[in-house]
């Protein structure tokens, strides 16, 4: 006789939501006209502020997080929840930059609040470890609003030709198109089903122990002997050598929340979650992480970036500064607060030239880690335990572990993701 199928419990159809309507945090129902309903913690919160009372710092959570929950816009099948962190840039930053504009000490004041408004905002959010997109739409609208200006402000005057705004604009479409490649998958270590579990002390020097001999197979199986091949042939054996009999050390590359072994400088990144494939650090500016699969177009589109940036100063300078070179303009410029138009403009150039300055220093930073192969995060952890050879005080950090000279290195970033020697974490650890 067949066995007889189990009923399958039949679980009651939730009704479909209207545009207006979403789940909240709670796992509750809720429609967006009753945003300011049950509102308990934001009324606690204004009336200690008015008996000038000190707010506790988890009511101000509690409130960011109901503000946050509620914040939405109709959809279909459900309102849509807006991240909050991308509205007070869309916001702040035009009417800080008008008001910078009517006087050249409101200017001096705005512009050198702003990074260090900028600043505190990121420790906040690092030190929590939280994502934000704010850095992100800082970004993205500080470069559509300045190209704003420039079409209102600066093309009228007639100074600025065809050809020249053509080539500011294609600039513009590829510094988006590179942030759009340096968004994609900075090479996330996916966690095998066979590790599903976590290992035991015993297993992993056992894995360990397995992995020391079929990395010393794989290497002696190479009858190419390219650059590349020898550079991905060192970091294995000195990742093998560090690995290898050594409990501490098989703890630190085994993740205990991605449940994985860890491949030579990966690194788990504590924002994002996940561990990343030669992870160089978390940036804010696209909110992701830079890793082996993204990081040339991270480059690329720092290097895209200052140049369009120069170039839009430049053109900028010359158009409400006539007869002055532009480093003179950028200094001494008389008459540019006679006329809102201009100074709007004066005011635009000289917050582009404070990005485009951390940017510069940014791509800076980056250029010497290349030249040296080394990752910002392998430089912090030398600066940490003080195992690195620092030069020019500091500018320049050696760890010396991965370091095969200028070209060699620069020939392994430009191969970064495009080897196919990418073998499973228990074969390299």
């Amino acid at each position: 006789m067949k066995p007889m199928k189990k009923k399958k419990t039949e679980e009651p159809e939730l009704e479909p939501l209207c545009c207006c309507e979403y789940i909240d945090r709670n796992g509750e129902k809720n429609h967006m006209a009753a945003c300011l309903c049950d509102c308990q913690d934001l009324d606690e919160g204004c009336d200690r502020w008015f008996t000038c009372k000190s707010v506790q710092p988890e009511t101000c959570e509690r409130i960011m997080d109901t503000i946050s929950d509620r914040l939405r816009i109709p959809w279909l099948r459900g309102a849509k929840k807006i991240n909050i962190s991308i509205i007070p840039p869309l916001v702040l930053l035009p009417g800080f930059l008008h008001v910078a504009s009517w006087h050249f000490l409101l200017g001096v004041v705005v512009l050198t609040s702003l990074p260090v408004l900028a600043l505190w905002y990121y420790y906040l959010t690092h030190r929590r470890k939280e994502q934000t997109l704010f850095f992100l739409s800082l970004g993205l609208f500080s470069l559509g609003y300045m190209y704003y200006v420039f079409l209102r402000e600066v093309v009228p005057r007639g100074r600025v030709g065809p050809t020249q705004l053509a080539v500011l604009t294609c600039g513009l479409f590829l510094i988006l198109f590179a942030l759009y490649r340096a968004k994609k998958n900075p090479g996330y270590l996916s966690s095998p089903a066979s590790n599903a579990t976590s290992l035991s002390s015993s297993q992993i020097e056992c894995l360990n122990k397995k992995g020391q001999e079929k990395t010393k197979g794989f290497l002696g199986a190479d009858p190419l002997g390219s650059l590349n091949s020898r550079a991905v042939k060192d970091d294995l054996k000195s990742s093998s050598r560090v690995s290898a009999g050594s409990p501490t050390k098989a703890k630190e590359d085994w993740c205990a929340k991605c449940q994985l072994v860890r491949p030579a400088r990966a690194w788990h990144c504590r924002i994002c979650g996940i561990c990343v494939r030669r992870m160089d650090h978390h940036c804010v500016w696209i909110n992701s992480c830079v890793g082996e699969s993204n990081h040339q177009a991270f480059i690329l589109a720092l290097l895209i970036f200052l140049l369009t940036s120069v170039y839009g100063i430049t053109l900028t300078l010359d158009t409400i500064c006539r007869d002055r070179s532009v480093f003179t303009a950028l200094f001494y410029c008389p008459g540019v607060y006679s006329n809102y138009s201009s100074a709007l403009s004066f005011t635009c150039v000289w917050y582009s030239v404070t990005i485009t300055a951390g940017m510069a220093y940014i791509f800076l930073i980056q250029l010497i880690n290349i030249s040296y192969n080394v990752t910002e995060r392998e430089v912090q952890q030398a600066l940490r335990q003080k195992t690195g050879r620092r030069l020019l005080w500091g500018l320049i950090v050696d760890t010396g572990q991965y370091n095969r000279g200028f070209l060699r290195n620069w020939h392994q970033f430009s191969t970064l993701g495009t080897s196919t020697l990418h073998h499973p974490a228990e074969d390299i650890v």
